[in-house]
């Protein structure tokens, strides 16, 4: 899943040995030469870089420069859905966050030159913990730190919707106003850009949506636009999170979208034939031991002045942008433009998502 760790020093050997020496889509020579004009207390001694597996959209990597392990994310390879992959946005919002009680980790730099790496970057602090994505990570635990886990989970996201945008400095980060139905057309939109088969029932979703547009009282949120186990950092002796990662659709709107999504992931993938095995939802859901969709709401709302409410269409929102990304990271796949493995199965999932979309859209 992982690549090896290579070597590169500033000032090297030059093109000859930088490609045998650095991890595919980082330039560690010409990333050293970098910081070391910008950054020289980063760049003294020998730079090595190991791509961090799991991520399926993103690229991020553990950079360690001499004795100082960093993380550096950059956008993926190759075909790249319009504003999904904003890496001044990630670095704005941790930034933003970082005296609040959401956890997240420490922003260092910001590269916006895609000249030097062949994309725009940033470097944190590297977090300590684990990451819980598959089934041989979270069997081993028991009812209970899945319990507090899954309650963690649900208790920072609640500390994040209680964020004031205007207090942090995010009061542009996005516009709150008609959030859910650019959320419909910003989705749909992607999806044309990643059209490569015929997707029965998509463009039936993607109207149904359209059409059911809920008011949206809960806008002007900061919402995480990705909210799910695997994108924390944790621990489990004693349970707690230390890091909530993987902002890149971060911005302002209604929290239920997050609420929405995360159900998509919990309950549609996590609590169905679709789990076993499956790179998103393998070790997550009531399959793999943990609390229910419902019972994670209910957490939810009583630590939070969110007005949950009924979340079918938010449910159905959830499944048809996860199908969308399913999809563009599918065509990115059959480019040959993904590192690491697990994608060769993400194809599957769109169908499945589109169903219990149509579904859930059904009954609001």
């Amino acid at each position: 899943m992982t690549e090896p760790a290579v070597d590169a020093h500033p000032g090297g050997d030059g093109p000859t040995g930088a490609a045998e020496r650095s991890p595919a889509g980082l330039d560690l020579d010409r990333l050293g030469g970098w910081l070391a004009g910008h950054r020289p207390e980063l760049a003294d001694g020998p730079l090595r870089a190991t791509l961090i597996a799991g991520g399926k959209s993103n690229l991020t990597y553990l950079l360690r420069c001499g004795e100082r392990e960093l993380v550096l994310r950059r956008p993926p390879l190759g075909h790249v859905l319009a504003t999904a992959h904003d890496m001044a946005r990630e670095h704005r919002v941790i930034s933003a966050l970082a005296p609040t009680a959401v956890p997240v980790p420490h922003v260092v730099l910001l590269c916006a030159d895609p000249a030097v790496i062949g994309a725009p970057f940033y470097l944190m602090e590297r977090v300590p913990g684990e990451v819980f994505r598959r089934r041989q990570q979270t069997d081993p635990l028991t009812a209970g730190q899945r319990r507090d886990l899954a309650w963690a989970m649900m208790d920072t996201l609640a500390a994040l919707h209680a964020v004031d945008p205007a207090q942090v400095g995010l009061a542009d980060f996005g516009r709150p106003g008609g959030y859910l139905g650019r959320q419909v057309r910003r989705w749909a939109g992607q999806l044309d850009r990643s059209r490569s088969r015929e997707l029965p029932g998509m463009d039936e979703l993607r109207d149904a949506l359209a059409a059911s547009v809920p008011e949206g009282a809960n806008a002007g949120r900061i919402v995480h636009g990705d909210y799910r186990l695997d994108n924390l950092l944790a621990t489990v002796d004693p349970v707690s999170v230390r890091a909530v990662l993987d902002w890149e659709m971060a911005t302002l709107g209604d929290p239920l979208a997050d609420l929405g999504l995360l159900l998509t992931y919990w309950d549609v993938l996590g609590d169905s034939e679709l789990a076993e095995g499956n790179p998103v939802a393998d070790g997550v859901g009531p399959r793999a031991g943990f609390p229910t969709g419902a019972e994670l709401i209910d957490r939810y709302a009583g630590r939070s002045d969110v007005d949950v409410g009924p979340l079918h269409w938010h449910l159905a929102l959830g499944c048809f942008k996860l199908a969308v990304i399913c999809e563009g990271i599918h065509y990115r796949h059959t480019l040959g433009q993904t590192l690491g493995g697990g994608f060769d199965r993400i194809g599957e999932m769109v169908t499945p998502l589109v169903e219990h979309g149509l579904h859930a859209v059904g009954e609001t």
